[in-house]
């Protein structure tokens, strides 16, 4: 959720791409090319009717809204005065990236794997409060996968894990550590009885922890090593990477990280190419596999990878199976691998009622109705 103060945008259009002949983009100078939407199997005309619906207020803030195929920028918006080179606050889309930095600290052998023991990494946190021995079983799978046994759910007030108690104390990692083991009373399958073997819950505790455990894997800020092994070769500049930080100084890993539309779009488009970024490999292709895999369903119709949201969207009698990544407001990037489109929309509709749902009905109405099937089977 990662609800703390940034400012509104300003529904103020500043900048708007449908172009009629390819080319490479100049405003930000990072090589991505941009064609003609026909040529990639969208329809013009739905694109333009999105525009107008968003720009009518239809959608609330939307402040930009990107959309590419094989890599191809078909369509891209601005709807907010930061234009392209804004910072955008897609709040927990970002523990996606989290997950990636794991795979990248497993593939340079700085972690064992995602069998690794979480309790190992804090000697120093060993949880005096609800002290538990099931606790020194919790993976980093589990965190990444949101299903530790640990009781900790964001979208229960109740829940003494709720990402809100959290933000009140100064040692993030020590309060994840600390909760209680979850129950399991009779209406609530336990993780046997749970499809793929996980019970799970959104717990933003959890990637919260593992940016600690990061860092102390690493042994470097984790700003530094996601600078050299991502974000570099992904060709995002420092420049245009916001961090935010857990009180004791460790990176916040659990959302916030601020990033342009151009960059998310790179960051989904990596997954769709199994790991490599302009001939050159930046993941294992292992590792994307795993991330974007199953490992418990979190919703109907909707699984959950490695911080990945594994959501079906129906439109147009088709059932579109994507990689997502979601945050507070609606702000998502979706990849479709089937059909090798990526959707952008970021927004800032945090505080409204039913945002996610309101960013899916753009994409269901507009994004995936404007993409031609008998093209997209031609490729």
């Amino acid at each position: 959720m990662i609800r703390r103060p940034f400012p509104l945008a300003a529904g103020v259009a500043v900048a708007a791409l449908l172009v009629s002949q390819p080319t490479l983009s100049q405003s930000t100078g990072d090589g991505l090319a941009i064609v003609d939407p026909a040529q990639e199997g969208f329809s013009t005309q739905r694109l333009e009717e999105m525009q107008k619906a968003i720009q009518a207020g239809d959608f609330k803030a939307i402040t930009s809204v990107m959309i590419a195929r094989h890599g191809k920028i078909v369509y891209e918006h601005y709807f907010d005065s930061d234009g392209a080179e804004g910072l955008r606050n897609t709040r927990s889309a970002s523990k996606t990236i989290t997950g990636t930095l794991v795979g990248l600290a497993i593939d340079r052998h700085l972690l064992p794997g995602v069998d690794a023991h979480v309790m190992d990494y804090f000697p120093d946190k060993q949880p005096v409060t609800n002290p538990d021995p099931r606790k020194s079983n919790i993976t980093i799978e589990d965190f990444l996968t949101m299903s530790s046994l640990l009781e900790c759910d964001d979208e229960n007030e109740f829940s003494r894990g709720n990402e809100e108690r959290m933000y009140l104390v100064e040692d993030w990692a020590k309060f994840t550590l600390d909760l209680p083991i979850r129950g399991f009373p009779a209406w609530v399958p336990k993780p046997r009885d749970a499809p793929f073997g996980r019970s799970w819950q959104y717990c933003t505790a959890g990637p919260v922890t593992l940016g600690v455990l990061l860092e102390r894997a690493v042994k470097r800020p984790l700003p530094e090593f996601a600078r050299d092994n991502l974000f570099a070769p992904l060709g995002i500049p420092p420049s245009k990477v916001q961090w935010q930080f857990q009180p004791l100084g460790a990176a916040m890993t659990g959302g916030g990280l601020g990033l342009r539309s151009r960059d998310l779009l790179k960051f989904a488009q990596l997954y769709l190419n199994g790991g490599t970024w302009n001939g050159n490999r930046i993941l294992p292709a292992d590792w994307v596999k795993a991330s974007v895999t199953p490992h418990a369903q979190a919703r109907e119709d909707t699984d959950y990878g490695y911080l990945w949201w594994l959501q079906t969207f129906h439109s147009g009698g088709r059932d579109w199976r994507s990689w997502g990544m979601y945050g507070t407001g609606g702000n998502k990037v979706v990849a479709f691998p089937e059909q090798q489109v990526v959707v952008v929309v970021t927004t800032t509709n945090y505080h409204l009622q039913g945002a996610a749902a309101l960013t899916d009905k753009l994409i269901v109405d507009y994004v995936l109705q404007a993409e031609q099937p008998e093209t997209q089977a031609a490729h």
